[in-house]
């Protein structure tokens, strides 16, 4: 993992997302450096979520402007998918529960070596097996998840891990190959005090070490800068199917939707 890649800025202007169901969100400015820690707000079923996939290439934008990196989106959204990641996003990037946290670090590290194209090393060689550990230390020593305070180390089963634990895994494997934006969705869903305080300072670091980073939770920290998906008054009146408690279903549905580049 590279962490002293440089982050990507963000800038969008009145940007929004409609599907066959209804707006996902509308109207949404952002202006951010790199390495800027971004957190979205808004109530239930605002689009947070369409948001950040929105932000990294993987939902259409239908309203308004955005450039990621440099990159214009939706004409750019294959560039902007290739420098950015997603975290914790129910319906679309989750975890399998029968996997241990080893198969789940192990199978992220190995997409990165076929991405490399014929010139690299053989996936069993000697070289690609050290480079792999090495893309897994650095992971882990990122979101500070240490093996050994798991019940089995990295033998323990997803559904065995603790709230904080699984979103600390589910981040390691959005960084292991050194993305230039990571957006993690719902942050602090059903953490203690202590535990929010522990993952808004794991995203902190991240932005330290100049990626950029785009949250979905509440209870921002106050050095964060927010950004709000919220309803208009004609679309509160009326709430489309999007706008009304957006389950992890309505988001990959919306997210298939829109469509990919």
């Amino acid at each position: 993992m590279n962490t002293t890649r440089q982050g990507a800025a963000v800038n969008a202007g009145g940007i929004g997302v409609e599907g066959p169901r209804g707006w996902a969100f509308r109207g949404v400015d952002i202006a951010a450096e790199p390495g800027t820690l971004i957190a979205v707000q808004g109530p239930s079923g605002s689009g947070r979520t369409c948001l950040l996939l929105a932000l990294t290439g993987r939902m259409r934008i239908t309203e308004g402007e955005a450039e990621i990196a440099g990159f214009p989106l939706p004409k750019r959204m294959g560039s902007v998918r290739a420098r950015t990641a997603i975290a914790h996003v129910p319906g679309v990037a989750d975890l399998e529960p029968a996997l241990t946290v080893g198969e789940h670090l192990k199978e992220q590290a190995l997409l990165g070596h076929r991405f490399q194209g014929l010139g690299a090393s053989l996936p069993w060689s000697k070289r690609n097996k050290e480079a792999t550990r090495a893309r897994i230390d650095a992971a882990l020593a990122a979101v500070r998840l240490d093996p050994a305070t798991l019940p089995k180390g990295l033998r323990t089963a997803v559904r065995d891990l603790e709230r904080i634990e699984a979103l600390r895994l589910s981040v390691a494997l959005g960084v292991m190959h050194g993305p230039q934006l990571l957006a993690v969705d719902d942050v602090d869903l059903k953490l203690t005090g202590a535990e929010r305080d522990q993952a808004w300072q794991l995203l902190r670091d991240l932005t330290r070490e100049g990626t950029t980073v785009v949250a979905a939770g509440s209870d921002a920290p106050a050095d964060a800068l927010t950004v709000r998906t919220r309803q208009t008054d004609t679309e509160a009146a009326a709430p489309t199917p999007l706008q009304d408690d957006t389950t992890e279903e309505e988001a990959a549905h919306a997210f298939a939707e829109t469509g990919r580049a």
